[in-house]
């Protein structure tokens, strides 16, 4: 028997920085051109997102890429759930991975270490996943992490011509509420 050797290159998880903002950038506007992961139908620009990583990292929460060989193969992140302070223990995940690195393992890299985070930081009860019904990767990625959906909202979305369902998915993690109490999820 021979020991097959795995060359496939590593993927390096590492906090964002602005100058990765033109390749989230691509990714972000390929999602919103091709597919129901992003729900927006207008491409944004580099200002927009600028504004959205420093809200992020300016609040504590992550902003995470992924690279393969020095490539920018996806991103993730979570920020608030709600704007309304009863939802301060609660964030909501997005990861996003480029077309090219599909089927990899980026996207559970992602996930793993920005559920890692939300551990640590210790100020986050419960992440939501809020999925186009139809991207069953996604649903499928999310319960291999532990999420449970939690509720189907029907024909609440309009893209490419067709309404779209909302699947809710839920991790609950532990919290020391006194330590949270003392800020944002982090």
């Amino acid at each position: 028997m021979t020991d097959r050797l795995d060359t496939r290159p590593a993927t390096v998880i590492r906090d964002a920085s602005p100058t990765d903002l033109p390749a989230i950038l691509i990714i972000h506007n390929a999602n919103i051109a091709a597919s129901t992961a992003i729900w927006d139908t207008e491409q944004v620009g580099l200002d927009e997102r600028a504004t959205w990583f420093r809200a992020r990292t300016g609040a504590g929460l992550p902003v995470l890429v992924a690279e393969v060989d020095g490539e920018l193969a996806g991103y993730a992140s979570y920020g608030p759930w709600r704007t309304k302070s009863g939802y301060r223990f609660t964030v909501e995940n997005s990861v996003y991975v480029d077309e090219r690195f599909h089927r990899r393992g980026i996207a559970s890299a992602l996930l793993t270490e920005l559920v890692e985070r939300a551990r640590r930081g210790g100020t986050v009860h419960a992440m939501i996943a809020a999925i186009e019904s139809s991207n069953a990767g996604s649903i499928l990625l999310h319960e291999r992490f532990g999420f449970r959906t939690v509720g189907v909202l029907p024909q609440v979305g309009r893209k490419f011509g067709r309404w779209m369902d909302l699947t809710l998915m839920q991790l609950t993690l532990p919290v020391d509420v006194d330590r949270a109490a003392a800020g944002h999820p982090s």
